[in-house]
């Protein structure tokens, strides 16, 4: 799955971009995943706020 990194300096970035699926696996954990949470808690503040 991975290949070895050939950079001078590995980075966390580098790591990231090894294989086709790392970098969009990584993207939807950190930014996607969060949003739903999110939008739920956000619309029962609204939800609770329009009683």
């Amino acid at each position: 799955m991975f290949e070895p990194m050939t950079d001078v300096i590995p980075s966390f970035f580098a790591w990231i971009n090894q294989g086709p699926l790392t970098l969009t696996l990584f993207l939807h954990t950190i930014i996607i995943l969060p949003m739903f949470w999110i939008y739920r808690q956000e619309k029962t503040r609204l939800e609770n706020e329009s009683k």
